[in-house]
């Protein structure tokens, strides 16, 4: 697995997400399962296969999340360089091609959410902004061609 990295807040939804499959899940595929078998003969019971394949798949999901957060590096803030955008960052770009500003906040691969603008330090975008400072011109190459942005402001 790749090195992941959490911002604290990350972190936190992850474990709150574990917790929910291991408990509320785990009970709610049981009791499809419980009540698969019901229905008689196991071998030719549709609704037995589905629910068992349903907890093999929530287990894997458990297992790779419970892995994560094991190896996940937790981001501090307090140490990262002022000036400089890493993760965790909240950088104000110029969108020269659309002459409009676009703030974006700098996450780990597992926290990015485009559609909010919380975009993976590993993107076409994140990852030309990172390590760069206020000033700078930068220029992403994304599935949708070639985006240059000068950056603003980085929090």
């Amino acid at each position: 697995m790749d090195e992941v990295f959490l911002t604290k807040e990350g972190r936190e939804e992850k474990l709150k997400h574990l917790e929910y499959l291991k408990s509320v899940r785990r009970n709610e595929v049981a009791a499809q399962i419980k009540a698969a078998r019901e229905y008689g003969d196991l071998s030719e019971n549709a609704e037995y296969d589905a629910a068992r394949a349903e907890q093999a798949m929530l287990e894997k999901e458990i297992s790779m999340l419970e892995e994560t957060l094991r190896i996940a590096k937790i981001v501090d803030p307090s140490k990262r360089k002022l000036g400089v955008v890493d993760i965790g960052s909240k950088v104000k770009v110029f969108d020269n091609e659309f002459q409009e500003e676009i703030e974006y906040t700098i996450v780990g691969s597992l926290e990015s959410d485009a559609t909010k603008n919380i975009i993976s330090n590993q993107s076409p975008i994140g990852s030309v902004l990172m390590g760069r400072k206020v000033g700078d011109n930068v220029v992403a190459t994304t599935p949708g061609g070639q985006i240059s942005l000068k950056i603003l402001d980085i929090k």
